[in-house]
């Protein structure tokens, strides 16, 4: 017994040992990759998401190696070995998770979303994330799978479900439809090139930016601060309204009902000049026109465009702003009115009194209706 556990001590300097070296080389070897990530991207993300996983993998390396060689023999031991072999499954997943997060990491960095063109990097975006945190998810699930076929028990039961996986599988699926509808869902809009990150998007009736996407929903960042969280199954059923689908200009109106007096060339005049002294328009569309005229109205119409859609709300307040302020300073007798028709009372004409035996009698004044009057009063 004693001799059993004299192996202990051993082992686990040795293992501290082997640790204390593997600190002072992964010291020495993070410093020389600080250096060599000024030119490479995935170095340097690396250093940041894969080194603490990393001393976590060593250490239960350095710890499983002791116990194999220095843990006597007894009943515990099956148990400390099992508890070791565990961890370093998970701390493996953890690596793995790491280092693909800092390729997904290095890869973004070199997509520019920040340029007004940037619907392919957009896209590019949108597919490297998800696929990340699917290649994440599925290395959980290994790692999981992995650690319940460690037991035993797990393992004769995974025998047995084998043989009724078709049964399994439906009842499964059948259980968990409203979450696989949302997973390929996910996977869709991901390959789909539908929605991308940063896209614009009206959703019941609300206006914002897609902020994040995962699997099972996507977060839409509003207008006003608020996060409409949606399920990604709600985009492949549901229509909605995407205003960076193919390119981030956009074209935009803005109405005003002015009276008939208004001068329609003059204030087209006006539009430009307005347009060309803001930063705000794109210099592609300068368009007014008067789409309706109906009753004490005409309903005059500028159409204007910009780079992006913040930028073309922006436009059209300036645009309906300005264009009130020209009205009412030069052409105050175009601003919208209600006419009035007053006429003078004329006499209503006196009714024809009837002529005489014309329509006066009961039954008429012919002879049968004379005869049928008498007739009818007894005479």
């Amino acid at each position: 017994m004693f001799d059993g556990w004299g192996r202990l001590v051993p082992a686990v300097v040795g293992a501290a040992a082997a640790f204390g070296l593997f600190l002072v080389l992964e010291h020495l070897f993070r410093r020389v990759v600080r250096r060599l990530s000024r030119r490479s991207a995935v170095l340097a993300e690396l250093t940041v998401h894969a080194h603490r996983p990393l001393l976590w993998f060593a250490a239960v390396i350095a710890l499983r190696g002791a116990g194999t060689f220095g843990l006597p023999d007894g009943p515990w031991r099956e148990r400390v070995s099992h508890g070791l072999g565990l961890a370093l499954i998970g701390a493996g997943a953890w690596l793995v998770a790491g280092t693909l997060t800092s390729i997904e990491r290095a890869a973004l960095s070199r997509l520019r979303v920040d340029v007004p063109d940037n619907r392919h990097a957009r896209r590019l975006q949108t597919q490297v994330t998800l696929v990340r945190r699917i290649t994440v998810a599925g290395v959980a699930v290994i790692a999981f799978g992995a650690m319940l076929m460690t037991f035993p028990a797990a393992r004769a039961a995974g025998t047995s479900l084998l043989a009724s996986a078709g049964v399994v599988g439906a009842v499964a699926a059948l259980a968990a439809q409203s979450l696989l509808g949302n997973v390929f869902a996910g996977m869709q809009i991901a390959f789909s090139d539908a929605i991308r990150l940063d896209d614009v998007v009206i959703v019941e009736n609300e206006w914002g930016r897609i902020e994040d996407i995962t699997l099972t929903y996507l977060v839409i960042h509003l207008w006003d601060d608020r996060r409409l969280v949606m399920p990604t199954s709600y985009f492949m059923s549901h229509p909605f309204e995407n205003w960076t689908r193919r390119e981030a200009a956009l074209l935009g109106t803005v109405e005003l009902d002015l009276d008939w007096s208004v001068p329609v060339e003059q204030m087209r005049e006006e539009l430009r000049r307005i347009l060309e002294d803001t930063e705000l328009w794109d210099g592609r569309v300068s368009v007014l026109q008067v789409t309706d005229a109906v009753h004490t109205l005409v309903r005059v119409r500028a159409l204007v465009s910009a780079a992006d859609a913040p930028t073309l709300f922006d436009l059209r307040c300036l645009v309906r702003e300005q264009l009130v302020q020209w009205v009412r300073r030069t052409h105050p007798s175009a601003l919208p009115r209600l006419r009035t028709e007053h006429l003078p009372a004329s006499p209503a004409p006196k009714p024809a009194d009837p002529a005489p035996g014309q329509g006066s009698r009961l039954f008429g004044d012919s002879a049968d209706g004379r005869t049928r009057e008498r007739t009818f009063n007894g005479r």
